[in-house]
């Protein structure tokens, strides 16, 4: 058995730990006036945030095309690999995982593996360095998607724009109607359903930045204090780089057994969620998935996150629904 890992450019991985761990990466493009540009390949992090902030246009995003797809599987079939995970950015802000489904019914040469890791950026770079690192490790699919699923479980995020704006435009935001008038008024806080669709959704609303920085740190102590596992932590930014280190500096301080990494928010997902918006995803610390003597760990089975916003959204929308039913003797 020889097993690939293939991930997006939205996992915003560095060269460094694509070769460390045996990860290639496809890019997602972005249409600007036109032209398409490939993610961290046509155009930078910096470049593309210094024309987001000039152009009298603005950008949207495509996905990778089933033929660019099928190119990639041909390399690894031709490479002698049996198996091949792909790892993507988050169903439901892309139907990019769909079309991997779609890919890997019609393929029989070698056994494909998608996997929906319903987010993005740093949480999708985690469950392809796991997937990497697994491989490496000599763990065979049925664990190393056993452990992808695991570490989704433990996954959560929480991030801040400047507005809604981009999200509104392009639709990746689920709530934006109980939004509407409020814009330009507050600091949004969001989230994504990571243990369900995998979806962005405004979840608080301050009117300071220092309010949401501090709603925010204090959503990560209530949801990780209690955790039975050690936890790993990535703050990343869009083109923000001194608030960033302020980020990284405070938590480091308030939270000292917590392995804090650091990362960014490229174009692709910048596209959606626009400049200056900060951002920081946790989950199960990777190095736990093995013994100390780097051997994979089996029948894992860690303690679920529960994001309590969404928790209580599932509660009101069920006595909801349970009140409209008895209307009609549903119930």
């Amino acid at each position: 058995m020889k097993i690939g890992v293939l991930t997006d450019s939205s996992s915003y991985l560095t060269k460094e730990q694509c070769e460390k761990y045996g990860i290639d990466v496809l890019p997602i493009p972005i249409i600007w006036d036109n032209k398409e540009y490939l993610d961290l390949i046509d155009i930078g992090f910096r470049e593309f945030y210094e024309k987001l902030s000039t152009s009298s246009t603005l950008p949207t995003t495509s996905q990778p095309s089933t033929g660019t797809v099928k190119k990639y599987i041909d390399k690894y079939i031709d490479e002698g690999y049996t198996d091949l995970i792909i790892i993507t950015l988050s169903s439901g802000i892309s139907s990019f995982y769909n079309n991997v489904l779609s890919v890997a019914d019609e393929e029989s040469r070698i056994n494909i593996h998608p996997f929906d890791c319903k987010i993005t950026c740093a949480g999708e770079a985690n469950a392809a360095i796991l997937a990497g690192r697994l491989v490496k490790a000599g763990a065979d699919i049925d664990l190393i998607m056993h452990d992808l699923k695991d570490l989704r479980n433990t996954t959560d995020v929480r991030f801040m724009v400047d507005n809604l704006n981009h999200l509104k435009r392009t639709g990746r935001l689920s709530n934006a109607a109980s939004f509407v008038g409020s814009i330009l008024k507050i600091k949004p806080i969001l989230s994504m359903d990571v243990q369900n669709e995998g979806k962005i959704s405004a979840i608080a609303k301050e009117r300071h930045y220092k309010r949401a920085y501090n709603h925010i740190k204090k959503d990560f102590d209530s949801l990780t204090s209690d955790m039975p596992y050690p936890i790993q932590l990535t703050i990343f930014h869009a083109d923000d780089e001194e608030r960033k280190n302020e980020w990284v500096s405070d938590y480091k301080s308030s939270f000292p057994k917590v392995k804090i990494y650091q990362s960014i928010i490229g174009p692709v997902v910048g596209v959606h969620v626009g400049q200056h918006t900060m951002a920081m995803i946790w989950g199960r610390d990777l190095d736990s998935y093995f013994d100390k003597n780097g051997k994979p760990i089996k029948d894992i089975k860690s303690k679920v996150v529960e994001d309590w916003y969404y928790l209580t959204n599932i509660i009101k929308r069920s006595k909801n629904f349970i009140k409209f039913a008895s209307l009609f003797n549903f119930v």
